[in-house]
């Protein structure tokens, strides 16, 4: 999206690294402002028109003049269009700045109104039966609104430029469409009709350029795989372009850029390392989603980035931008978010391929380091909030695009899930959720995610998704250790900066170190409070550290040497419930004496309640699917039933 991308977030990590990237910053928190204006000024829904509900819109074909020297657009917009039940009228979202001089319909022209709520409805002379192909042309034209931006003319050096930015409701400004989360357009062309001085960027394939009389020019560019109408752009003006190929095997890579851009040394050696990124990308991400088409870059004037389906647009051209913006075809343009509610789902993601740049080309390992601490103190440097966004929070335009939980905190959540599965699962995972049948070039939930991991590694994320993506704050650990022979005794303590989440289920990564230079991975898997591990060390212990790749979220842990700490006393408190997630029973360890017990569910109601025997199962039938918490002596452990 229109590039957060780290806002404040490179503020806080090493100027060393980051102090080029000042200037892109900025332009970055203009461009922001410029989208929460656009979001502000929609529907109270804001997810859904409920009007547009009822039909598929397959096909729209753009047929508009537009002068980048002048503020004005005018043409018409046919749209091919499947109803799901039957229809005798149809709402399009567009602006009441356009005007509307006639609707076609088979030929003729229909019934239509222009409504307050930036809607046009046009009625049929007799009601469409569901499931029948039909389509009409709505003729406009008129100055687009300019307090979304989402139309916007200005100028590179002394020769005018038009872009369009619609991210997340301006489509509207400037074409009859359908915006809601739900339907994505199945194919659009473009016919643009412009001064003959001029190239015009678009998504997909250039068809054809023709001109034509009085020294005008028609661009014909198309794209064929589906397409939300937020990533629906254009831009014009004198562009250099630059065809070229990219990826392997090798598609179209197809850039404009002014002409300033293309005599600059480094915006044309940044444009080229996007080759390397693709590279990258297609190795851990899998293949570029719409090599049938292109991928490239049109410049335009908003500054900051936005990852137009096919053609990201650019205002500069930092090499984490490109690949924030390319990740996006991914996640975010093969895969969208299916509610405003779900941004992370784009947003994380790009920010996550970010991550993967700056391991993997950009940083030395000092330095990528150094970038993950200034992630997490930023992530933490707020003790709650969700990465979701509530309900009540779509009011908020802050809100939706909050940088640290948006943005930072869903890629980071992404590590911590490649901490967990480890990078091969981890990956192959990630491929599988774009390309399932059901999720690919569609729409998607945070469920979506969650049940396409299951599929992929066989393990339910639902609780940490509970904690980390609907739940709020972050854990602080404080681990004691021991060494006693060759046993070392870790307590594990956590406290929770939110009392959102009682407790972050968590494999805890931990590096100890021997006296010799010798080295210990260990990895404790942390499903309760003041947990006991013993673990077989048999190098002398000179130091113990924890997150030591930072791994995992966490902020102000501690880890101290603790000589009051035994085996004995860790076989004796060190109590377990297994398995973990479980079917019909579940057992417990560490327990020696019968004891009262009790299952709450995760709001708190209690719901089962006994007597431990020792050795005995503890039946679980009733339970439904999901989480649950077990508590016994004053202890709580969280599990799943599954």
């Amino acid at each position: 999206m229109k590039k957060i991308y780290l806002l404040l977030l490179v503020l806080l990590v090493c100027q060393q690294f980051y102090g080029q990237k000042n200037n892109e910053n900025i332009e970055k928190k203009g461009l922001v402002k410029k989208e929460m204006k656009s979001f502000a000024s929609k529907m109270v829904a804001y997810n859904i028109n409920p009007n547009t509900l009822n039909y598929d819109l397959q096909y729209q074909r753009m047929d508009v003049t537009l002068d980048p020297a002048v503020y004005y657009i005018s043409g018409s917009v046919t749209s091919h269009f499947k109803p799901n039940q039957s229809m005798g009228s149809i709402y399009f979202d567009l602006s009441n700045s356009l005007t509307v001089s006639q609707v076609q319909y088979h030929g003729a022209n229909v019934a239509f109104q222009q409504l307050p709520t930036k809607e046009i409805k046009i009625d049929f002379p007799a009601s469409i039966p569901a499931n029948t192909v039909d389509s009409l042309t709505i003729h406009y034209s008129g100055a687009p609104a300019t307090n979304n931006n989402a139309f916007s003319t200005g100028s590179q050096g002394s020769t005018p430029v038009l872009s369009t930015l619609n991210e997340p409701y301006g489509a509207q400004d400037w074409f009859p469409t359908k915006q809601s989360l739900n339907d994505k357009i199945d194919r659009f062309d473009f016919k643009i009709t412009t001064p003959a001085q001029y190239n015009v960027a678009a998504n997909g394939k250039l068809m054809s350029e023709t001109s034509l009389s009085n020294n005008q020019k028609l661009t014909f560019w198309r794209t064929m795989y589906p397409t939300p109408a937020y990533l629906i752009a254009l831009s014009i003006t004198n562009f250099v372009k630059l065809n070229d190929t990219i990826g392997n095997p090798p598609f179209p890579f197809v850039n404009y850029v002014y002409p300033s851009t293309s005599t600059n040394a480094t915006s044309m050696a940044n444009i080229e390392w996007t080759k390397q990124i693709m590279n990258t990308f297609e190795t851990y991400f899998g293949p570029y989603p719409f090599r049938n088409e292109k991928y490239g870059h049109m410049e335009y004037i908003y500054g900051g980035g936005m990852e137009h389906q096919t053609m990201s647009s650019l205002g500069s051209w930092g090499r984490g931008l490109i690949a924030h913006e390319l990740a996006h075809q991914w996640f975010g343009d093969k895969v969208t978010c299916g509610a405003w509610n779900d941004i992370w789902l784009n947003e994380g993601f790009a920010t996550f391929g970010e991550h993967l740049a700056n391991e993997k080309l950009l940083m030395t390992n000092s330095e990528f380091m150094n970038y993950l601490s200034g992630e997490i103190n930023y992530i933490t440097s707020g003790t709650g909030g969700s990465t979701y966004v509530p309900d009540n929070g779509l009011s908020s335009i802050n809100r939706i695009f909050d940088s640290r939980l948006s943005y930072a905190k869903g890629a980071y959540v992404l590590r911590m899930l490649k901490w967990i599965l480890g990078d091969t699962a981890f990956y192959q995972a990630l491929k599988d959720y774009h390309a399932r049948p059901a999720l690919a070039y569609n729409y998607v939930k945070t469920s979506d995610f969650s049940a396409s991991l299951l599929q992929s590694t066989g393990k339910d994320f639902t609780e940490f998704f509970n904690d980390w993506i609907y739940g709020e704050g972050y854990p602080t650990y404080t681990i004691k250790w021991r060494q006693s022979g060759n046993q070392a005794v870790f307590k594990v303590s956590q406290t929770q900066s939110s009392p959102v989440v009682t407790f972050f289920d968590m494999p805890l990564p931990v590096k100890v170190n021997g006296t010799g230079g010798q080295t210990a991975y260990l990895v404790l898997n942390n499903t309760s409070n003041d947990q006991y591990f013993t673990e077989t060390i048999s190098f002398p212990i000179a130091s113990v550290q924890f997150n030591y790749e930072y791994q995992i979220l966490e902020r102000n842990s501690t880890v101290s040497q603790d000589n009051t700490l035994s085996v004995a006393s860790a076989e004796k408190d060190n109590f377990g419930l297994y398995p973990n997630p479980a079917k019909n029973e579940l057992y417990l360890k560490g327990v020696y004496k019968e004891t009262a017990f009790s299952i709450h569910a995760i709001d708190g109601k209690l719901l089962q309640e006994g007597i431990y025997k020792p050795g005995k199962s503890i039946g679980i039938y009733e339970l439904v699917p999901g989480a649950y918490v077990f508590t016994i002596k004053e202890k709580n452990i969280k599990f799943i039933k599954q």
